[in-house]
């Protein structure tokens, strides 16, 4: 197979929540300790971070990463979803695996795939696992992909097990209220291995407190901790991120890194790791921003920075997935913008025509459109040098037009 019928295979053929939803979602890890076991259960010849939560995670997993590239390490990156390139989810400091190991990854292993039902995800992080094997990384940083307790990356056993927050969002799967979803994130604690939980939550905290005696495992809480290192990554949400990526590194005790090693991998980690779309500035004049942020908490803190542009007029290119909870995000968003109503090009995307109408009773206005580049060009000719435009909502629709 070439390397787009691979990916058309991957995607099409077996379960993959970013396309279908709940239908995709595994309620065991039966399937990944399998193919863990086939591969020769790569996992366990590199070390590894685990990091999960619901707001934060993958801006955390690339500030550990690119720490640790400074540090001198081979680092590995397995993140999800990816914007732009599937090859984004897994990468050695900050390059991309090539094209040629996806297509032989699936190929050699493809009886057996198909044999076991395997979903897209089950099969991307054993990919993921076996590329990091081959190349012997030093460590790897594992972005947990849904939830924690019965997600396919938590066959792992890590250095450090990272929890950056609790939100509801994936409330389906995961739970409808906050001590719920935070049981299913704190099943990535594990026995003995310290965990960190980025920030104090009061409805939470005691789950997690709970959890990490029952495993003998040190709690440590990020926000207890008042440390000034700046980040490249814009956003004012990036602050808590930086407080649980150094919280993480301090507790590596075979890893070395030093306070320079830290300062520059905060203030490089686009550069190292090549992350796109956390308060991206994609030009000047009109300021155009995009921001993967996609549930309330997320949402609340795009939204108040937004508020903090200086700016004449504000247009909102927005879309959202079809199981996206309107009444908790549509209330943050302001009303005095004007709105570029869309639909993400994937199956789980809401119909532009739905969104605008449940948009109306929040006093949200604007136009329809039938894709998301065209809502995107219409707000962009719209726009005067004083006026800003923010793309968002899902992160389907930010890699639509990165």
């Amino acid at each position: 197979m070439t390397y787009q019928e691979t990916l058309d295979w991957m995607f099409s053929q077996l379960p993959m929540y970013q396309n279908q939803g709940k239908t995709a979602f595994k309620k065991d890890l039966t399937n990944s300790i399998a193919l863990s076991n086939e591969l020769g259960n790569p996992a366990k010849k590199f070390k590894t971070i685990h990091v999960g939560g619901t707001n934060g995670k993958g801006s955390t997993s690339h500030m550990i990463a690119s720490v640790l590239q400074e540090a001198g390490y081979k680092v590995g990156l397995y993140t999800s979803p990816h914007l732009k390139n599937f090859t984004e989810r897994i990468r050695i400091n900050g390059k991309e695996i090539d094209k040629e190991s996806v297509v032989a990854f699936i190929s050699k292993n493809k009886i057996f795939l198909e044999t076991e039902h395997l979903s897209f995800f089950e099969m991307t992080v054993g990919m993921a696992f076996g590329y990091f094997e081959k190349q012997q990384v030093d460590i790897a940083i594992i972005e947990v992909g849904l939830g924690g307790r019965l997600d396919s990356t938590n066959i792992i056993t890590p250095e450090v097990s990272v929890i950056t927050n609790i939100g509801l969002d994936h409330t389906q799967f995961l739970g409808e209220t906050l001590p719920e979803i935070a049981f299913e994130k704190g099943g990535i604690i594990k026995n003995g291995i310290p965990v960190v939980v980025g920030e104090r939550q009061k409805e939470v905290e005691s789950v997690f407190i709970a959890k990490a005696d029952a495993c003998n495992a040190e709690i440590l809480f990020a926000s207890d901790d008042d440390f000034s290192y700046k980040t490249d990554l814009l956003g004012d949400y990036q602050v808590n991120n930086i407080k649980t990526a150094v919280k993480a590194i301090q507790q590596l005790k075979e890893f070395k890194t030093t306070a320079k090693n830290i300062k520059n991998g905060l203030l490089n980690v686009v550069k190292n790791t090549n992350l796109k779309g956390r308060w991206q500035i994609l030009q000047e004049q009109p300021k155009i921003i995009c921001d993967t942020a996609h549930n309330k908490e997320g949402l609340s803190y795009t939204l108040n920075q937004l508020k903090k542009e200086k700016y004449k007029i504000a247009h909102i290119v927005l879309g959202v997935v079809s199981d996206k909870s309107l009444k908790d995000v549509l209330p943050l968003f302001p009303t005095e913008a004007v709105y570029y109503f869309c639909k993400p090009a994937i199956p789980r995307g809401m119909s532009e025509k739905t969104l605008k109408e449940a948009a109306k009773e929040y006093s949200l206005i604007g136009d329809s459109f039938n894709s998301v580049n065209q809502a995107f060009e219409a707000a962009r000719l719209s726009a005067s040098k004083e006026d800003v435009v923010y793309v968002g909502g899902s992160t389907f629709v930010v890699a639509e037009i990165l």
